[in-house]
């Protein structure tokens, strides 16, 4: 069975984004942390998000290029959406008229791999068991907020890999607000970066 690894950017009081959904200061970091965030994507065997993400990312990634592109690309998808195969329109259209910041250009390898998303519409714990149930390298979930919340909440993940950025927002978007009760976490790993930057990977205990 393989297990799932939440990887997530956050500011220093726990928001992974501003209170508009805001995400700028995560692209903040130096040569050695980007390093550190594409090793761990890339030691994926699948990558799994939420509707909004999926819209988004399947915007953005088929055309973009750099040192993240490939792993996001090239591993399998899966969203999680009640909308059914309608959600994988936005991937069907990338790379012809991008979205908001999306590059244009031409399609990365791999590109076809978000219209090829396995859509995941039934109860959330029911559909993470049968993912982790396949085998094969770790899965690793990319949020947005709501869908890591609701992981986190139903006690699925196996791995928190958390990139601590050094900024506070005051106002934003939590990941742990929906637990049931405190949760005690094993620190297993932390690396400092040049910028202030921290990547701590916990547990549960």
């Amino acid at each position: 069975m393989r297990e799932l690894i939440l990887a997530m950017s956050m500011s220093l009081d726990g928001f992974v984004a501003g209170p508009e959904g805001d995400i700028q200061w995560v692209f903040s970091g130096d040569q050695e942390a980007m390093a550190w965030k594409v090793e761990k994507i890339s030691s994926a065997g699948l990558h799994i998000m939420g509707s909004r993400s999926f819209r988004d990312m399947a915007a953005f990634w088929p055309t973009a290029t750099g040192v993240f592109a490939p792993p996001m690309n090239q591993i399998p998808k899966a969203v999680f959406s009640k909308q059914g195969p309608a959600i994988l329109m936005a991937a069907a259209t990338a790379g012809s008229t991008p979205a908001g910041n999306a590059p244009a250009g031409q399609l990365q390898a791999g590109a076809e791999s978000w219209a090829q998303a396995y859509v995941a519409g039934g109860d959330l714990a029911g559909e993470i068991g049968r993912l982790k149930a396949q085998g094969g390298k770790p899965i690793v979930a990319h949020g947005g907020a709501a869908f890591a919340r609701s992981l986190i909440a139903l006690n699925l993940v196996d791995e928190y890999a958390l990139m601590i950025h050094p900024i506070a927002l005051g106002r934003g978007l939590p990941i742990f607000a929906d637990l049931p009760a405190p949760r005690p976490l094993e620190l297993i790993g932390s690396k400092t970066f040049p910028r202030g930057t921290v990547a701590q990977v916990y547990r549960p205990a």
